[in-house]
């Protein structure tokens, strides 16, 4: 009973990530379980059956809040599913041996995408039309196949490419990433009924995540409006890199002064990246109240109906040329939340 209620309270920490960020659900679900000796193949379909519910819920709270884009979901969820397919079949058919660094690996690595991703701000400058299926498709596609393979991956792969193209405001790129992965999580899940049988999938554990995950779901819709991300992402990949690097260096039989080195390695890079993660979110904060006086600032008053002359500008300090100086440009934009 212990063991169901750390579980259940990992999926509410879990959801409550994932709905914040668009990403991590899984990536923090399975690296749990990998931790405490699951099969990964075991691991990674009882994540994704577990998601068929959190998923449902998050889908929903997102589109009562207005989070959720139809068009890049039904363009995104179809090839989505077919990538989640193949790859639960694909680790399906791995020996346990095999399959835990092959996850590890894939888990590292997108913890450690996270904590280069969310340690610098996020720019998009292009704006546009809307987004393209021929961009949606294969977007999808390998966001899917990486999911199932890695237990855990859709909204690290899916999320930034959507941020990054700047054509979708960023509440509803994580909206729209949360609801197509219900078709996602449900391919994988018959992609591993079909691999494994009905046996690889740990029901206890999936009950206890999928509780936990109901439960952060609406809350988690609302945090996107006022949850830093650039923080909670940092912290999570700092996490996720750890506890696989773990499963990698056992894997390379690396003992002596050498383990605990990497380990310090590590950590010393996990606290870069959130200090680096906390001044791109002041940078970030001061550009938008410098954007938001500059809007706000009143229009001088024409005297007796007669135009006011420009006043000459001023150079400013530094700048010869009288722009501003670079630390009151604005750098970049707001990354997800």
């Amino acid at each position: 009973m212990r063991k169901l209620l750390v579980l259940a309270l990992v999926g509410l920490v879990a959801q409550l990530i994932d709905g914040s960020l668009g990403m991590a659900y899984g990536l923090t679900s399975s690296t749990l379980l990998l931790v405490v000796g699951v099969a990964p193949a075991a691991a990674s379909a009882s994540v994704h059956l577990a998601e068929i519910g959190t998923t449902l819920a998050a889908g929903v709270a997102h589109w009562r809040f207005g989070n959720v884009d139809w068009r890049v979901v039904t363009r995104i969820a179809l090839p989505g599913a077919i990538g989640a397919f193949a790859g639960a079949t694909l680790l399906s058919s791995i020996s346990t041996e095999a399959a835990a660094p092959w996850m590890a690996a894939i888990l590292f690595t997108l913890g450690t995408y996270l904590l280069v991703r969310f340690a610098r701000p996020l720019r998009t400058g292009r704006v546009g039309g809307p987004l393209r299926g021929r961009f949606l498709g294969p977007l999808g596609l390998v966001a899917g196949f990486v999911d199932a393979t890695g237990g855990g991956g859709w909204g690290p792969v899916a999320t930034p490419a959507l941020l990054v193209s700047g054509r979708l405001e960023p509440r509803k790129v994580i909206g729209s990433v949360d609801t197509a992965e219900f078709v996602v999580a449900g391919a994988a899940s018959v992609g591993f009924l079909i691999g494994l049988g009905s046996e690889g999938f740990l029901l206890p554990t999936v009950v206890a995540l999928l509780i936990g995950g109901l439960i952060a779901a609406p809350l988690a819709a609302w945090l996107v409006r006022i949850v830093p991300a650039q923080l909670l992402g940092a912290a999570v990949g700092g996490v996720i890199v750890l506890s696989n690097a773990r499963t990698l260096i056992r894997s390379a039989e690396l003992d002596g002064p050498l383990r605990p080195t990497l380990y310090a390695l590590l950590a010393a890079g996990w606290l870069t990246a959130l200090l680096f993660a906390v001044r791109a979110l002041r940078r970030t904060r001061r550009a938008r109240a410098t954007a938001a006086a500059a809007v706000t600032a009143p229009a001088p008053a024409s005297d007796a109906g007669l135009p006011v002359l420009p006043e000459p500008a001023t150079v400013l300090p530094g700048a010869a040329d009288g722009s501003a100086p670079a630390d009151l440009s604005v750098a970049g934009t707001p990354g997800a939340r």
